[in-house]
């Protein structure tokens, strides 16, 4: 593009032909298309499964994003078994700690050197990030477009079901994998999605046959227990994973209505404050607030409390005009403070008359209505922000008050105790608002050595959350570790024999998925195979065979308890074989030129 004058000296603008522009078109583009795909779910396959790793992010302004499990990294580089790739400036630095022979292209004194540079990274202010696929995807710098749709794809996949998001982004890209060698063979791009589109429907059929209800009750919790923990397994919470299981599902039920199958997740608040352990994270059945009374010298416990929860200012209203009144005397001054004491008086006054112990509001106060509130022995909370004002009002089944003239004692929430609690030796102090009238309402307090350790643990409830939201909804549950996928692709292979042609070629992407999860359990490739082929033949008898990552010294899924939602490994089938269609149908890319 180039800008030139006429002879009138108006400007107009010399565009390029669309010749010049670069272009790719046919089998070239497709094949750049999968390479894409196929590159971001390589990023994350190293991420699946209960011996997953995780990645360290580097951004162009040279904040660094580093991975939870430090330690890891420290024995892999020590062991030299690792894969360091390391772009170019500007683009995201990933680290891939997984079964390789050593660390290609580092000698001892560059391994030396990322080590004290890792520990260096630690004492900085970086951002920490876990191995979820979907908050890696959302941290990292994508350009090219369908690399975008897989990132899409797996925020499409934890908006929807919560969990599975980097599974989703690995079937993905298997099914590009094989989908590029039929290419290679001259089989039509439609063909093969056609082929993706029944076989999808083959496995998506052949799950629900396999699936088996969970039965619970709120007596009976252990099954959503069991399928909470197989989902914190894979994290870095997974110490813990039987309690933070346990408080997921309890809260998840608090919110519950079983009747319709309906969960409202943002009626669970998750909170936590640095200190303490990961074992001393609790379920709070009321809200916990991070503010402290607005004086020192308020009362710290309030019993049986009637709660004012107010939208409005605390202080003298201020007229919306441009005059001015002027203060020239020291009579004038002291009968404005006059005014605005009385004023305050009026609406301490008010909240007295209507049976108010606490007061819960928006905005703030000055130091005259701060001290008027304590020397009349009203407790006041200010500065809280609105969603946690309406989740006060739901817990406390009190009305949030807009203007303070619609006050009154009907709108006053209710609660049995309200604490301020303080933490270690600093002045860092939370408000418990408990034993509500409504328990609808409940807060996961989360305890942690760092920073750091309290988000990721937020991370791994969320999909516990989810989970335990799914089995509410759709109670039918499938068998992990691979055994799901293996059984899926027995199926399509057994349809694909009836329906001889470019079908069959779901077969291998689903032993595929399986050979994955065997690749965390540090298998040579061979033994890998053979381990797949051999859970093959047992899944003609138990469909229920996986891949025993744990060593525990079984294959059967079932007697591990390892447990996945139906709805969610669908989910998974339909959009990786969505996204995928998708790509393939694409045979023209023009990208603009670069002027």
């Amino acid at each position: 593009m180039a800008l030139a004058f006429d002879e009138f000296g108006r400007p107009f603008i010399i565009l390029r032909e669309q010749e010049k522009k670069s272009r790719l078109r046919g089998l070239d583009a497709q094949k750049a298309n999968i390479a894409a795909g196929k590159a971001v779910a390589r990023i994350l396959r190293t991420s699946l499964g209960p011996k997953g790793m995780d990645k360290m992010l580097q951004s162009p302004d040279g904040d660094v994003t580093i991975s939870t499990r430090l330690l890891c990294f420290f024995i892999v580089c020590m062991l030299g078994r690792g894969v360091a790739c390391l772009p170019g400036s500007g683009s995201p630095c990933i680290v891939c700690v997984g079964q390789a022979g050593r660390v290609r292209g580092l000698g001892h004194l560059a391994v030396s050197l990322v080590i004290m540079l890792i520990c260096l990274l630690k004492s900085l202010p970086s951002k920490l990030l876990a191995n979820d696929g979907a908050t890696i995807l959302e941290q990292m710098d994508v350009d090219n477009q369908i690399a975008k749709l897989m990132v899409d794809l797996s925020r499409s996949q934890d908006y929807e079901i919560g969990d599975g998001t980097t599974g989703v982004v690995v079937m993905a890209g298997a099914l590009l994998e094989q989908a590029e060698k039929l290419l290679e063979r001259g089989i039509h791009p439609i063909r093969v999605a056609e082929g993706y589109e029944m076989a999808s429907r083959v496995a998506y059929d052949h799950l629900e046959r396999i699936s088996q209800k969970f039965e619970f009750t709120a007596d009976n919790i252990e099954p959503l227990v069991q399928t909470c923990m197989t989902t914190l397994s894979s994290k870095i919470v997974n110490r813990c994973k039987r309690s933070l299981a346990e408080i997921a599902v309890k809260a998840v039920l608090a919110v519950a209505d079983l009747e319709r199958k309906d969960v409202n997740l943002d009626l669970i608040k998750v909170e936590g404050k640095v200190g303490g352990k990961l074992e001393d994270t609790e379920l709070i059945y009321g809200i916990v607030v991070d503010k402290d009374m607005s004086h020192p010298q308020m009362p710290k416990r309030i019993e049986d409390a009637k709660i004012a929860i107010l939208t409005c200012p605390f202080e003298p209203p201020k007229p919306k005009t441009k005059h001015k009144v002027d203060i020239d005397t020291v009579e004038k001054f002291q009968t404005l403070r006059e005014q605005e004491q009385k004023y305050f008086d009026e609406m301490v006054q008010k909240c007295k008359d209507v049976g108010a112990t606490l007061v819960i509001c928006q905005w703030g106060f000055d130091d005259e209505a701060n001290h008027l509130l304590m020397h009349r022995n009203l407790p006041a909370v200010r500065w809280v922000g609105g969603v946690e004002l309406e989740l006060i009002a739901i817990a406390t089944g009190g009305r949030i008050v807009p203007r303070f003239q619609e006050l009154s004692p009907e709108k006053l929430g209710k609660a049995g105790l309200v604490r301020e609690k303080s933490f270690g030796t600093t002045k860092d102090r939370m408000l418990y608002i408990e034993q509500c009238a409504n328990s609808r309402a409940v807060t996961i307090f989360i305890r942690g050595g760092n920073k750091m350790m309290i988000e990721e643990t937020k991370r791994s409830l969320h999909d516990a959350l989810c989970v335990a939201r799914n089995l509410i909804r759709n109670n039918s549950i499938v068998y992990g570790g691979g055994s799901a996928e293996i059984s899926c692709s027995i199926a399509v292979e057994t349809a694909a024999d009836r329906h001889p042609g470019v079908e069959q070629v779901f077969v291998d992407p689903g032993a595929f998925i399986a050979r994955n999860d065997a690749m965390f359990q540090l298998l040579t490739y061979l033994e890998t195979m053979v381990t797949c082929h051999y859970l093959t033949s047992l899944q003609e008898s138990n469909p229920h065979c996986g891949i025993d990552c744990n060593d525990v010294g079984t294959n059967d899924m079932k007697e591990q308890n390892v447990f996945e939602t139906l709805i969610g490994k669908q989910q998974q089938i339909l959009l990786a074989t969505q996204v995928v269609k998708m790509i393939l149908k694409i045979d023209d890319v023009i990208s603009p030129s670069e002027y």
